[in-house]
């Protein structure tokens, strides 16, 4: 929940450019282009275990021109960057609490 909530204040749909995601999937088949849809709308939301879940399923589909499986490597690494990003973040944060506990601390 941390996660998703040092996540969500960020622009671009949560530092994601989904544009050429998009554009590449604008004309695809009727289920690609509700999946890829369906990414779209998790990012935006803040929801990347959902994207993440939902790329996954969509690189699986054959019948994805080679434009369209280069937009889901691009996306991917660009979600998963921002989860390693705020991990570490937040990860760094929990250790300075940590040290600045003793201070708080009556002596």
């Amino acid at each position: 929940m941390a996660l998703t909530l040092a996540m969500s204040g960020c622009n671009k749909q949560g530092g994601v450019d989904t544009a050429l995601f998009e554009k590449s999937f604008k004309s695809a088949e009727a289920t690609v282009h509700t999946s890829a849809d369906k990414v779209v709308t998790a990012i935006k939301s803040a929801d990347y275990s959902s994207a993440l879940a939902e790329l996954k399923t969509l690189a699986s589909n054959t019948t994805l021109t080679p434009e369209q499986q280069q937009a889901i490597k691009d996306v991917t690494a660009q979600v998963q960057k921002l989860i390693a990003d705020a991990a570490s973040k937040i990860a760094g944060e929990a250790g300075q609490a940590l040290k600045d506990v003793p201070k708080t601390l009556p002596k």
